[in-house]
């Protein structure tokens, strides 16, 4: 029988003897690894592991990952002082440098929020204003589709009008659509306040509320691994990168940017647990 050629080629698993040499000199430490392939530039994939020897391993034995380790010719490191550092550098480098195999940590150019203000609910734009220091802000979202579809999911687990919310336009007059199927609590009629509507979104809204930059400014966090110490310079939820002694902060770029997402979700729980020492900088 004759092979159909419509169907696309089948990738046949190797081990990937030629990258065997990469692997003596990898650490048993944590950091970010690099996958590279003919260019010098841009790398085919980034990853991070508190164990590089261990992780670049499970990568060779994975069939799923044939096409990656053929177009691999060398494999390089950063070792970081601990996970925190390795996941900081994995998604700056990520967004730096767009390697191919990485599909995640990219900068959505359209990310949004929930904004709450008096009675109303609207979706922020990330261009428009910085959400590192805007208060009664909910939620990140890739883009307003995604913000809706949850201010949607709230909307029906609450039975919140989505006329009152701005989802659908709400009929002159008269009740929404969804009241006369139990599914709005009556806003739309006044079988419910609009405070109270409001009241019910917000305690919903909470536990995605984003916190505002706890800050004056830059700080260090300081984060002590085996043999190696780094200060990871954060200012607004956007690392600026890491340094080996309080010296050299001054060379990193000053301030942020711009709001970054990935940053925040690494940077929210240490920042504010109390588990590492924080250094303020000055200005």
């Amino acid at each position: 029988m004759m092979p159909n050629r419509l169907e696309p080629e089948l990738d046949i698993y190797q081990y990937p003897q030629h990258l065997r040499g990469c692997l003596e000199q990898l650490p048993r430490a944590p950091g970010v690894y690099l996958f590279h392939g003919q260019s010098e530039t841009l790398p085919l994939y980034i990853g991070k592991s508190v164990n590089i020897r261990s992780r670049v391993m499970a990568h060779f034995r994975a069939q799923n990952e044939a096409k990656l380790l053929r177009q691999t010719q060398r494999i390089s490191w950063i070792a970081t002082a601990g996970e925190l550092g390795a996941l900081l550098l994995e998604a700056q480098l990520i967004k730096q440098r767009q390697p191919l195999f990485n599909k995640r940590l990219r900068r959505s150019k359209q990310l949004c929020s929930l904004r709450l203000s008096d009675e109303r609910v609207e979706i922020a734009h990330a261009e428009d204003i910085d959400f590192s220091t805007t208060p009664n802000l909910y939620g990140l979202f890739a883009n307003r589709s995604a913000a809706l579809e949850k201010l949607r999911t709230i909307a029906d687990e609450q039975r919140l009008c989505y006329g009152k919310l701005g989802i659908d336009k709400l009929p002159a007059g008269r009740a929404c659509f969804r009241f006369s199927l139990r599914k709005c609590a009556g806003a739309c009629c006044g079988a419910e306040s609009g405070l109270q509507h409001h009241q019910r979104l917000a305690a919903a809204l909470e536990q995605t509320r984003l916190t505002c930059w706890p800050y004056a400014g830059r700080v260090a966090l300081e984060e002590q691994g085996e043999g190696l110490r780094q200060y990871h310079v954060i200012h607004n939820w956007f690392y600026l990168g890491s340094v080996g002694s309080l010296e050299q902060v001054d060379t990193l770029q000053r301030a942020a940017s711009h709001f970054d997402s990935d940053g925040y979700k690494i940077l929210c729980r240490p920042l504010l647990g109390g588990n590492y020492r924080i250094i303020e900088l000055p200005g």
